[in-house]
């Protein structure tokens, strides 16, 4: 019975020392997104009807907030067509 329990603490011990720490490009990555998504629940609390021209609206919000943040576009959920 000792020894199941000295092997658990081991086992937990390993996996709580070898567990690797977010690289600074990983941590950059979150926030980016953390900020798209920000910008997506901006433009849809701005404009929650989903009509041709709420959606159109939000569209042209969510472009702007990207663009004054400095992060990537996002691509169209549907084709245009």
């Amino acid at each position: 019975m000792r020894y199941w329990r000295v092997c658990f603490l081991a086992t937990a011990l390993a996996l709580l020392c070898g567990t690797a720490e977010a690289t600074s490009q990983g941590t950059s990555a979150i926030q980016r997104w953390h900020s798209m998504d920000d910008c997506a629940k901006q433009a849809q609390a701005a404009f929650p009807d989903f009509s041709a021209d709420s959606n159109a609206k939000r569209e042209a919000k969510l472009e702007d907030c990207l663009n004054a943040r400095n992060l990537p576009p996002r691509q169209p959920e549907s084709p245009t067509q």
